[in-house]
């Protein structure tokens, strides 16, 4: 039976516990697993047969979490991991050698471009960035050397939506795996995998878990990518000497990319979530499809507001008519534009502090996708180690202001806004 969304976001992945009953999915706080004997040992160690070893492969709580964030997404598997960062770090880590490069948006999360601007250079790896508007810029960034394709559904901080189907076709054109950080959006608003995309990822410590309790990652594989067809992804297409020369793709086929990332990603890198992490974004989870709609009605209400006042120049939010992505937000997110957007001030950087300082509902924090409405600077805290012109492009200029619109009363929010905007002068 094919269960709607609502459903799938509370019972996917999850059984009643085989050894109590209990309803609820346990939080197995364990480090390793009894092997049923020697053979049953081997086997799992060969990845002959599915199985638990040690929990910085494989946990049963995070395996629920696992499988209903795929279902959710429309995957045909999932590896979840201990942090958005290590999410995206995790994606790359099968397709990437010394030398390589990823296309990437100029519309990305400030630690999104120092990551791919500073860190991916460790590794040998590089980046280039790419205005996705711009689809002839995408194409002449590809080079023998690229192989991936990287983007937000919904970029963050400016409420800016990509062209997933447009930027899926260059990236077919060329066999790259298209990666898509769906984290603004969630399934609920947006399925990339619908779009084209080969790979999910997701900070769950936002919207998915929407409480603000831990952090946490995960990575979706479409299955739908052939890993074999180019010889530009060795570590899933050719032979694996720490597994006595396994092909993943040849041996997992669809799930061959989500093996790789537990077998190999988990067990060399370590970015581990754990079981009482895993266990908190599965409650949230359940309550998904509530809080967006809310988080949409309350967002679109606010940029509303925010759009006609005096000390306000622009707001970025899609869910405008007056935005220019309102058309595509109707075919990629057609449920809302979700709860994250900017405003420019008239009064500048100087502004903009005052008015986070005023704000009294609001929270002062480095985080979105939270229950309780949310406000930053981002251009003096998560966009600060980006040169002006980054800043500019990635929607954080000193002028603006982030919000993450939360699930209170709509009211409330906008009175809140109303006092401090008063207070800033100018």
């Amino acid at each position: 039976m094919a269960y709607g969304f609502d459903t799938l976001q509370i019972h996917a992945g999850a059984r009643p516990d085989p050894a109590t009953g209990a309803r609820q999915t346990p939080i197995y706080q364990t480090t390793a697993y009894v092997f049923r004997d020697a053979d049953h040992a081997a086997a799992l160690f060969n990845l002959q047969e599915v199985g638990y070893i040690y929990s910085r492969l494989t946990n049963p709580t995070v395996s629920v979490l696992q499988e209903r964030v795929a279902t959710l997404e429309g995957g045909a598997g999932a590896v979840c991991c201990s942090s958005g960062h290590a999410a995206q770090i995790m994606a790359l880590f099968p397709l990437m050698s010394p030398g390589c490069n990823v296309v990437v948006s100029t519309r990305l999360y400030g630690g999104s471009i120092t990551q791919f601007s500073h860190t991916i250079k460790r590794f040998g790896w590089s980046a280039k960035f790419v205005d996705f508007d711009n689809l002839a810029a995408i194409e002449a960034a590809i080079d023998p050397g690229t192989r991936a394709i990287f983007c937000e559904t919904i970029a963050n901080p400016g409420g800016y939506i990509t062209d997933l189907d447009a930027v899926a076709a260059i990236a077919d054109k060329a066999g790259l795996p298209l990666i898509v950080d769906n984290t603004s959006a969630t399934p609920y608003l947006c399925r990339p995998i619908e779009h084209g995309a080969t790979l999910v990822v997701h900070s769950m410590t936002k919207f998915l878990t929407g409480n603000g309790t831990v952090t946490g990652g995960v990575v979706v594989d479409s299955g739908k990518f052939d890993w074999s067809a180019s010889g530009k992804f060795p570590s899933l297409s050719n032979p694996e000497p720490a597994y006595h020369g396994l092909k993943f793709h040849e041996t997992f086929g669809p799930l061959a990319f989500t093996f790789h990332g537990i077998a190999i990603g988990l067990r060399d890198l370590g970015m581990t979530l754990n079981p009482q992490a895993a266990h908190y974004t599965l409650m949230g989870i359940e309550t998904l499809s509530l809080r967006m709609a809310r988080h949409v009605e309350n967002a679109v209400r606010v940029a509303t507001w925010l759009e006609s006042h005096p000390a306000v120049a622009a707001v970025t939010y899609a869910g405008l008519p007056s935005s220019p992505w309102h058309d595509r937000m109707a075919r990629i997110c057609p449920k809302g534009a979700g709860s994250l957007f900017t405003i420019t001030l008239k009064g500048g950087y100087d502004a903009c502090l005052r008015l986070v300082d005023n704000l009294e509902l609001f929270s002062h924090v480095a985080n979105l996708g939270d229950t309780r409405s949310l406000v930053i600077h981002s251009a003096s805290t998560t966009h600060r180690q980006l040169t002006p012109e980054q800043q500019s492009a990635a929607g954080a200029a000193p002028n603006v202001v982030r919000f993450s619109i939360g699930i209170e009363d709509a009211e409330d929010i906008i009175a809140d806004l109303e006092q401090a905007l008063a207070k800033i002068g100018g």
